[in-house]
């Protein structure tokens, strides 16, 4: 039996878990920034920071209570030492180092995303080869691997996340901060009354957003020139569909090519709605490969996902030194620029 304390803050969540074997969630406490950022339509970096301050030694403790374990119990220490937000990142790392050292644990610095991925262990044993697409506001990633803890990025955007294109569509269709749920949910009512480009990369597996964002924009400022008051709806419903089957249809490519024995979504963008039943839909013509879908709460940012990946690199012998700090521009194991 492995036990693994996990501790996140890349961004604006401020969370704590307590893992048993990388798939036994025993806590998983997080502190969510959401209706502090929502007044400024975004992420504000320092104020996301500051709070984790205030709340990363509430969240420990209540982790651990409610796993009903001491530190005597725990074997590890995980913490997310990028890729992030450096302020938000430092306030997780330092408290990881501080807590290890203080009651003589390893450490185990991970790769956020690596904990995306292994969220998965939460529905499932993974088998492999896995292809893994990654989606989030910061990342919109397939990666390969052939064994556990063996990744290669075969595809990544060139400019825009998905997470992130979300949220730009969503600000001027006036819809608020976060996008991603706000438009997913006005788009079930629209229709497709309006027309936008499928993005285009010159690579097979590459994505772009940055594009299509600027598309919405033309048509809003087109349909106001022509007296026209937008249809909030339809938009978010052509923005969502072009989006999300562009996506879909490059990771059906990659499926057809690798084919692997499963295929797992990860990250913010795995909660929405219509890419879980576009990939229903489109992963019947591959039945070799099994399609995992983590459950709603492994989504988001939370610290259970990083101990289920701490689990891994526990058994790999991964651990970390106390010399180490946040690195908001990780890249993947094994991942080069």
């Amino acid at each position: 039996m492995t036990m693994l304390l996990a501790i996140e803050s890349s961004c604006d969540e401020t969370a704590c878990a307590v893992v048993k074997d990388g798939c036994d969630i025993l806590s998983n406490i997080v502190s969510s920034q959401i209706n502090v950022h929502t007044r400024y339509g975004g992420v504000v970096p320092e104020v996301a920071s500051r709070i984790h301050v205030e709340n990363i030694s509430t969240v420990v403790t209540e982790a651990l209570e409610q796993a009903g374990v001491t530190m005597d119990d725990i074997d590890a220490v995980a913490y997310t030492q990028g890729p992030g937000l450096i302020g938000s990142l430092h306030v997780g790392v330092q408290a990881a180092k501080a807590i290890a050292w203080a009651y003589h644990k390893p450490l185990l610095p991970l790769n956020h995303m690596t904990g995306h991925i292994y969220a998965n262990r939460f529905v499932t044993e993974l088998t492999y080869p896995l292809m893994a697409l990654v989606i989030s506001g910061g990342h919109t990633e397939l990666v390969w691997m052939e064994s556990d803890w063996d990744f290669k990025v075969i595809g990544t955007t060139r400019d825009d996340a998905i997470g992130e294109a979300y949220d730009k569509v969503a600000r001027v269709l006036g819809l608020g901060y976060p996008g991603g749920p706000k438009i997913d949910k006005i788009a079930r009512e629209g229709g497709p009354h309006y027309k936008l480009p499928t993005p285009k990369t010159d690579t097979p597996y590459d994505f772009s957003f940055s594009g299509l964002k600027t598309a919405v924009l033309q048509m809003i400022q087109r349909e106001e020139k022509k007296g026209e008051e937008i249809n909030v709806a339809d938009a978010a419903y052509c923005f969502q569909e072009t989006a999300l089957q562009s996506m879909v249809k490059k990771t059906m490519a990659a499926v057809k090519e690798y084919r692997p024995s499963m295929l797992v979504l990860a990250g913010g963008v795995a909660a929405n709605s219509r890419l879980r039943e576009l990939m229903e839909e489109n992963m019947k013509a591959y039945p070799g490969t099994r399609l995992v879908i983590p459950p709603l709460s492994c989504c988001t940012d939370n610290a259970a996902m990083i101990g289920a990946a701490g689990y891994i690199a526990y058994r790999h012998g991964l651990f970390g030194e106390f010399d180490a700090a946040a690195d908001p521009g990780m890249l993947m194991p094994g991942e080069e620029y």
